[in-house]
């Protein structure tokens, strides 16, 4: 079967967009097909493990990293303590080898490696050379890269580099630090001319949605050589202050017409969230698409959630993911709706963290338990 006919299973856009630029680098053929039948082989796995009630997500999130050299207003790694973990508990990459094989064989297929930096995590990219056969997203401020990864990701074929911008420079550097936008670019500038997939990532809020409703800046990083866009609005951490910048409903409904026209004209692939998930029934964590796992090995539902019930230095991935927490967000579909807000976790926050609370849950930022006064009959019902 041809790379469109392929890629067409799963995506008409992603076809668009990514088969010319596999057909202009060649060599990407081999591995390709190397990918295709490690995604065949995942869904097998992933639909044997729901006949046997618990499902498995095709992507994981593997924050890998507390490390980072910038200081980001309202980072969400910041907010949810993963940042604020010890140095000594940090997973070292043997442990990060064991994770990415138990989840292979339980059918996960993709890992987007967030951080932090990851660039700062010494052998990275040692990760998607061994796991060839999977697909490794890794997302990046895009000012750690040293000459070496540069030459190491030239090598490799089955790993794309996320950069985040905010904006133009004024915006990014706002947030990001002097600087900042001009080493991104740069960034992206040298993985294109190497041949390396690259994207962008962007925390959409009532700053910069407009900016970033102008084609003509879409159009100029297309000629940049990037092709697939993450647009994640923002979400407000519970004592942030900055709630007000988090989208209104019309600009949220504005900024979504405007992401369908650029997929039905651009050859760029764009990834909306909270848009996109209304396909899936809502929310896709807690392994519907997704799993969370930090820098100390807790399993979270999403990178925003701070409370797990398994740690992967002494639970399996496949116990996590058969947890009741997991399981309680996943069957109480309420918890899986929106609200008017980007994330359905953070809109149900209260209701959450009472469930989590009466399955022993604890925090991952201090390891304590989760402890909540108020317990209601709804929460008793739902588990």
């Amino acid at each position: 079967m041809g790379i469109k006919k392929t890629l067409n299973l799963v995506d008409n856009n992603m076809a668009k967009v990514f088969a010319p630029w596999i057909l202009r680098h060649p060599k990407y053929l081999l591995v390709f097909k190397k990918l295709v039948k490690s995604l065949k082989n995942s869904i097998e796995l992933r639909n044997k493990a729901k006949e046997e009630g618990y499902l498995v997500p095709p992507f994981m999130i593997l924050s890998i990293t507390k490390q980072c050299n910038l200081h980001c207003a309202g980072c969400y790694a910041a907010a949810a303590g993963t940042l604020n973990i010890a140095s000594s508990s940090q997973l070292k990459i043997d442990e990060w080898r064991c994770i990415i094989k138990e989840a292979n064989d339980l059918g996960v297929f993709a890992y987007i490696i967030a951080g932090g930096e990851p660039f700062l995590f010494p052998g990275l990219l040692e990760l998607s050379k061994e796991f060839s056969d999977r697909l490794f997203l890794i997302f990046t401020n895009g000012t750690a890269l040293t000459e070496n990864d540069y030459k190491i990701l030239k090598k490799l074929k089955n790993t794309g580099v996320i950069v985040s911008l905010e904006g133009d420079r004024e915006a990014t550097d706002y947030r990001r630090g002097e600087g900042v936008y001009e080493k991104a670019l740069d960034t992206l500038n040298r993985l294109n001319k190497i041949g390396v997939f690259n994207g962008i990532s962007v925390t959409i809020n009532g700053l910069n949605y407009e900016h970033w409703m102008n084609p003509q800046l879409i159009d100029s990083l297309i000629k940049k050589g990037v092709r697939i866009g993450f647009f994640l609005e923002y979400i407000p951490s519970k004592k942030d202050i900055t709630s007000s910048i988090m989208l209104t409903e019309q600009e949220r409904e504005m900024f979504r017409a405007k992401i369908l026209e650029y997929r039905s004209n651009k050859r760029i692939y764009l990834i909306h969230s909270p848009g996109d998930e209304e396909y899936f029934g809502g929310c896709v964590s807690a392994g519907r698409g997704f799993a969370h796992v930090t820098p100390s090995g807790d399993l979270t539902p999403c990178p925003v959630s701070n409370i797990a019930t398994h740690n992967l230095k002494t639970s399996s991935l496949e116990e996590g993911l058969k947890s009741k927490f997991f399981k309680i967000i996943r069957e109480n579909e309420h918890l899986l709706e929106t609200e008017g807000v980007p994330c359905a976790l953070f809109a149900h926050r209260e209701e959450v963290e009472e469930l989590a609370s009466y399955v022993g849950a604890y925090l991952t930022n201090n390891k304590k338990p989760l402890i909540t006064i108020k317990q209601t009959r709804k929460a008793q019902k739902a588990i």
